[in-house]
């Protein structure tokens, strides 16, 4: 079994900053890739941003410049730094990580999300 547990979402005003946080435990034998994915009322899922093992990065045009991907390989974490937060940035943020287990075979895991909500 492999969890992913979300953590730092919440309530910030324009401009603000917010730091998520996603821990993987469990059955993991390595991760290849994680990222954040986020949802708002009434859209799809979309990709915010995205990191491989060896530390590529990607992002959504629309937040390039204002959010940074890192993740801590030693801890099985991926982090989500964002700045300059704007009310379009509000959604659920949702972790993904591309995994092998012990078992040697390669899944997909979601974790349970995290509110992001940015208004004054």
């Amino acid at each position: 079994q492999v969890q992913l547990v979300e953590s730092g979402g919440g309530l910030v005003q324009p401009g603000g900053s917010l730091r998520l946080s996603c821990a993987a435990s469990g059955s993991i034998f390595s991760i290849n890739a994680m990222g954040w994915y986020r949802q708002a009322p009434g859209k799809q899922r979309e990709l915010v941003a995205a990191i491989t093992s060896g530390g590529s990065t990607n992002y959504a045009d629309s937040v390039k410049g204002r959010f940074t991907i890192s993740r801590d390989n030693a801890k099985n974490t991926v982090y989500l730094q964002m700045n300059s937060l704007k009310p379009e940035d509000t959604a659920v943020y949702y972790c993904n990580a591309d995994l092998t287990t012990m078992s040697l075979n390669v899944y997909d895991y979601w974790g349970q999300g995290t509110q992001v909500t940015v208004s004054s």
